[in-house]
């Protein structure tokens, strides 16, 4: 054990620096001998161990957030996730939340690997993930991970960071565009849909549910030509209901998606989306 003597003060400002716990800090102290570096390292050591004791608990809370590029061409979701929904309306996860994303934006990471890897205040990502486990003592992680790259890429974030959206639009960003993309987002959001469109479903969903379209029209009595024509009929109304630019438009029910988009500009439409929900 080591005779070197710690203060409160040294206790106080490891605990500044790292924001472990008290007893925790004093120990690190005791163990590294005086030496900040290598207690910093015991308690990143330490957060290991409790990130792998918690690597069976779920972490079905959290917070998601979106980003866009100042140029609004390049966007990024990050889904930080932790145990609780005390942890994850706490302001100081919320702030870490975003400088994760702010840190995934700027650097273009192409994987939650690669965003681990990053440089943050000196040390990884990932080293900042396993001091969040230690300090705050919750399973902590990000588990899901976006990018996007669009003509325009706009960002919404809805229901107190439980979801959020980038949308990819085929025209430049202007005040119009962001508007309408941002109109857009809030759909993706409330409705969830599948895809773009019909054409973006993949085919062996359409397989299926075409095929459960004939079994209800079989079991209707219906054959033939009939049978073929009115399972169509179904899959049709399949697609305007789950997928994008045919859904009813939420604020305008009136207008489909792709009718709302064309009253901004005439050929304006949506290339492609990207939609996070906490514990999805």
């Amino acid at each position: 054990m080591s005779t070197v003597t710690i203060s409160a003060a040294d206790v106080n400002k490891l605990r500044q620096q790292t924001g472990a716990g008290m007893m925790d800090c004093r120990k690190a102290l005791m163990e590294s001998e005086g030496d900040f570096e290598k207690a910093i390292d015991y308690l990143r050591k330490k957060g290991q161990k409790v990130a792998a004791n918690r690597s069976d608990r779920d972490a079905k809370e959290g917070v998601v957030i979106a980003k866009a590029s100042a140029d609004n061409t390049y966007g990024v979701i990050v889904n930080l996730s932790s145990e609780t929904d005390f942890v994850s309306k706490n302001a100081e996860f919320i702030a870490f939340a975003n400088s994760l994303t702010e840190i995934a934006l700027n650097t273009k990471a192409d994987s939650i690997d690669a965003l681990k890897a990053a440089a943050m205040e000196g040390a990884t990502v990932g080293d900042k993930l396993l001091e969040m486990v230690a300090k705050i003592g919750e399973k902590i992680d990000v588990v899901r991970y976006e990018t996007m790259t669009a003509a325009a890429v706009v960002p919404y974030i809805h229901a107190g960071y439980r979801i959020g959206v980038l949308v990819g639009l085929n025209k430049a960003a202007n005040e119009g565009v962001i508007a309408a993309g941002k109109d857009v987002a809030m759909q993706i959001a409330a409705m969830n849909p599948l895809a773009v469109d019909a054409e973006s479903i993949p085919a062996e969903m359409v397989e299926r549910e075409k095929a459960i379209a004939l079994e209800q029209v079989a079991a209707e009595g219906k054959t033939g030509d009939m049978a073929e024509k009115i399972a169509m009929g179904k899959l049709n109304k399949f697609f305007k209901e789950n997928t994008l630019l045919p859904q009813a438009f939420v604020k305008d029910g009136g207008k489909s998606v792709a009718d709302y988009l064309k009253s901004v500009e005439a050929d304006l439409t949506v290339a492609s989306f990207k939609r996070i929900a906490v514990g999805s």
